[in-house]
């Protein structure tokens, strides 16, 4: 065996020492083959970290199969894959939740203009077929409820809304359909 990786035996069986001599002897090298795969220094460094971090479990599944050089060359390459995926997932779920995010952002400005319209077409209507465009659309009452409330017949209020519809059509065809 060579000193590595008769190090690399003993920090697996809990020497501190021995964990502490091998990340002193291949810190710098892990470094760079994450540096040299990123291409930055914050990235290597945060992956430098992640991998000696979860190194002393990682020993435990060395087996001096091959040197130790080796096997960490591989525990490094893995683990910036692994990053590699998981920004991409994490760049494809910001993708969509900005896509989401517009769509409902659009949504909102064209209900929102969906409401000025309606308010605008209501103030157009006379004050009584207004008021009970808001008893019945805004405050969802019955026909017979509103009829209590303005003192008239349900007959009336039906006729109205008749009335309301009507001329919400003729406005809504006017301005080609559009909110605004």
């Amino acid at each position: 065996m060579t000193s590595d990786d008769e190090l690399a035996m003993r920090a697996a069986a809990g020497d501190a020492e021995a964990f502490q001599l091998l990340l002193e002897g291949h810190y710098d090298r892990i470094f760079r083959l994450a540096y040299r795969f990123f291409g930055n220094h914050a990235d290597a460094e945060d992956l430098t970290q992640d991998v000696c971090l979860a190194l002393p479990k990682k020993l435990k599944s060395f087996a001096a199969r091959a040197q130790f050089s080796t096997w960490i060359y591989q525990v490094v390459l893995n683990a910036c894959r692994d990053q590699v995926r998981s920004q991409s997932s994490r760049r494809t779920l910001d993708e969509a939740y900005g896509e989401v995010n517009e769509l409902n952002k659009a949504a909102e400005r064209e209900t929102q203009a969906q409401v000025k319209w309606l308010y605008s077409a209501l103030d157009s209507l006379n004050l009584q077929l207004r008021e009970t465009a808001i008893l019945v659309l805004a405050e969802d009452l019955t026909h017979a409820q509103a009829a209590e409330v303005i003192n008239s017949k349900e007959k009336t209020v039906s006729w109205r809304m008749h009335e309301i519809r009507k001329q919400l059509k003729v406005l809504a065809e006017s301005s080609n359909g559009e909110f605004a």
